[in-house]
């Protein structure tokens, strides 16, 4: 039987936000949640025992990375990616259609899209089967996509097949649908014939999951539909109606969009499964993803701001580097937690930075990761005390006050 299930426990008032939580077998995530990015798994800077200090509760891992180096099946020999990166809570990992639309294609600017069997039915009139078609990205048919390796520029090739058996190789608690996710400025004509050929592959990857999985990883399909609202709602009921056991809501947002994107989904999914806002991990963001039905969250932002010297405070962003840390003998925030606050002053950090010690990246990335963790467990208890809008107000006029 499969050790996965999701409960709700409060929602917001005349709002699709909820709070509860999802149980997996290496241990239960509190949702709303944030899940820490360790990209090829290792979160950057960071240690196992530094990211427990961060109370992070679950680590999102990517599948293109990891196939590339050092190999699935090397983390499958390990005993899959809990063993191997020494991480005993729960995992995820993407389905690595993101990185090999842009990673992959990035590197192999030659690659050129065509499209042909299935998807010629697709092509606007006057077109031609195998005739060069939309931006240039990778070479995409209807079984997969070929894409260069980011790292030597080897040939490889994606079907929805290959990124579940991936999948299953890495022993992920949750894993995704293999996508393609489309820029949002993508023309309408484009965003369908992305959508029907995301729809096809979610098929194949439920198929191949049910027939070749162990029974312990939960499956989430990926809506797409980029900034159209009879796309996303057209793909939400899509996957709302298969046995997916939760969802993605996938695709490069526009800031403006992104509440509205999210509730035309959310209104529309089963709302007892979870779902899984893609690459968000902007503050205010995250509270517009929460109040529209959203229950996990991932991005690299704050570590990836950590290693340049950005640091999150109540009061927004800083950068430590600027001059008047130099001499600061205070903490990042006086009532912060995180052990970076509790043992070291702005001016030391600072000092690591300007010194271009290693320790200043693990510093800030400690409690970068921290903010944004702590940030969603007083969501969590302001969703469960009916005070959800009051902390949202707080917090935002404080944090984006200029």
């Amino acid at each position: 039987m499969k050790s996965f299930k999701f409960t709700i426990k409060k929602k917001i008032k005349d709002r699709l936000g909820r709070a509860g939580f999802i149980e997996t077998p290496h241990g239960t995530i509190e949702t709303p949640a944030f899940a820490v990015v360790g990209t090829k798994g290792t979160v950057k800077s960071l240690t196992i025992e530094d990211l427990k200090v961060t109370e992070a509760q679950v680590f999102l891992a990517n599948t293109y990375h990891l196939y590339l180096q050092p190999g699935s099946k090397l983390v499958k020999e390990a005993g899959g990616l809990h063993a191997f990166t020494g991480w005993n809570g729960p995992m995820i990992t993407d389905s690595g259609g993101f990185q090999v639309f842009s990673l992959g294609a990035a590197y192999g600017k030659n690659i050129t899209k065509f499209v042909k069997g299935e998807d010629a039915k697709l092509l606007p009139e006057g077109k031609k089967e195998e005739e060069e078609v939309g931006p240039k990205i990778a070479q995409i048919d209807a079984d997969g996509v070929s894409f260069r390796s980011h790292i030597d520029g080897s040939l490889h090739y994606f079907t929805p097949e290959k990124s579940i058996e991936i999948q299953h190789d890495l022993g992920a608690d949750i894993i995704f649908a293999f996508d393609e996710c489309t820029s949002p400025t993508e023309s309408l004509h484009y965003q369908k014939e992305a959508l029907e050929r995301t729809h096809r592959w979610a098929k194949r990857c439920l198929k191949f999951h049910k027939e070749n999985s162990n029974g312990t990883q939960a499956l989430f399909g990926v809506v797409q539909g980029g900034r159209f609202e009879d796309l996303r709602r057209e793909s939400a009921q899509f996957f709302g109606e298969l046995d997916f056991d939760g969802y993605g809501i996938g695709g490069s947002f526009i800031k403006e969009d992104i509440a509205t994107s999210v509730r035309w989904v959310n209104e529309t999914l089963p709302p007892e499964k979870p779902r899984h806002m893609l690459g968000i991990g902007e503050p205010l963001d995250i509270f517009a993803g929460v109040e529209n039905g959203c229950d996990l969250f991932d991005c690299v932002a704050p570590t990836r701001n950590g290693r340049t010297g950005t640091l999150y405070t109540k009061d927004g962003k800083i950068n430590i580097l600027n001059a008047r840390f130099t001499n600061d003998f205070t903490p990042l925030e006086s009532d912060c937690e995180c052990y970076t606050c509790k043992n070291f002053t702005k001016a030391y950090i600072s000092h690591l930075f300007r010194a271009k010690e290693m320790l200043a990246a693990t510093l800030a990335s400690i409690h970068n990761v921290y903010f944004l963790n702590k940030l969603m467990k007083d969501i969590r208890e302001a969703i469960y005390e009916d005070r959800f809008d009051e902390l949202k107000q707080q917090f935002i006029s404080r944090y984006y006050e200029k």
